[in-house]
């Protein structure tokens, strides 16, 4: 039986504040009425975006830009919000 203690892991999860841009490019079927309800087409073009494209969803053109940005450019809700995450990835054993 080996005496020595195990060494304790330490999960340290760094996060930052992010600018993301999504430029997507698609046709769609979709009913008339739906376009005059800008929340509720959003909604709807989320919902057909994450099950993929069908025959009611073509695909043309996808961009994805994603960049680490400086922490004063965030909200102060966001900024509480990642020093809430950071003590608490402090505080776990």
């Amino acid at each position: 039986m080996n005496s020595k203690a195990l060494p304790r892991q330490i999960n340290s999860v760094e996060v930052g504040v992010y600018e993301c841009e999504i430029n997507l490019k698609f046709r769609l079927i979709e009913e008339k009425s739906l376009l005059s309800d800008r929340d509720k087409l959003l909604e709807v073009l989320l919902d057909a975006l994450t099950e993929g494209s069908d025959e009611f969803l073509e695909m043309l053109q996808q961009a994805v830009k994603i960049h680490e940005t400086s922490e004063l450019k965030a909200s102060p809700q966001m900024r509480r919000q990642l020093m809430r995450l950071r003590n608490s990835a402090d505080n776990t054993p």
